[in-house]
């Protein structure tokens, strides 16, 4: 018999099934959502039924979108000679909340991982390669994870795209602002030393 009423156990049980989100911090939520008014429990509802039924992929950039084509795609002041690959909508965001890089975008929703079964069918790279034939961009600069499955996407990506005559980048790697060099990882000062550049 669980220990609350069959409503706040199926309401914790839901919210525990999201990402980082245990059995503990299930009930709290849970609580708060019951301490909290019916107006806002309906605006909780009403956001998740929002965000499964108007939220899509973007034609062009495969970014999530309620707009076709997304406000990224539709901005005629974003450079189009440059763009740059993530592998999912999170970096997109975190590479857009810098406000330092004003150009185009493509979500590839992964990497590849043969022991997972995600081969280059599984991922927006049929549509890159589309896209790079059919548009005027100069350089490709892939902004993926340096993870082993990071690391083989871009390998792979550059062999494909280098044919193209289209310059091909990725971003720096190594030691983060305000870290200090005795406590980084063999790998991060390995890429560090290897992305040097003259000052």
């Amino acid at each position: 018999m669980p220990p609350y009423a069959k409503p706040i156990d199926h309401l914790i049980e839901a919210l525990s099934k999201l990402p980082g989100i245990g059995k503990k911090t299930a009930s709290r939520l849970a609580f708060h959502i019951l301490r909290s008014s019916q107006s806002e429990a309906q605006e909780l509802a009403r956001a998740i039924l929002d965000v499964k039924v108007k939220i899509r992929l973007c034609s062009k950039c495969f970014n999530l979108t309620d707009e076709e084509p997304c406000w990224i795609c539709a901005d005629d002041r974003r450079n189009r000679e440059v763009l740059c690959v993530v592998e999912g909508p999170n970096d997109l965001i975190a590479i857009e909340n810098t406000g330092s890089y004003r150009g185009r975008y493509h979500v590839l929703h992964g990497a590849l991982s043969p022991l997972e079964g995600i081969g280059p069918d599984e991922l927006k790279i049929r549509e890159l390669m589309e896209r790079l034939q059919q548009e005027k961009v100069k350089e490709v600069i892939l902004a993926i994870n340096p993870t082993v499955e990071g690391s083989a996407t871009t390998l792979y990506l550059t062999e494909l795209i280098k044919p193209l005559g289209i310059r091909v980048t990725r971003i720096a790697y190594g030691v983060p602002m305000g870290g200090e060099i005795e406590y980084s990882d063999g790998m991060t000062l390995a890429k560090a030393l290897e992305g040097r550049r003259e000052v």
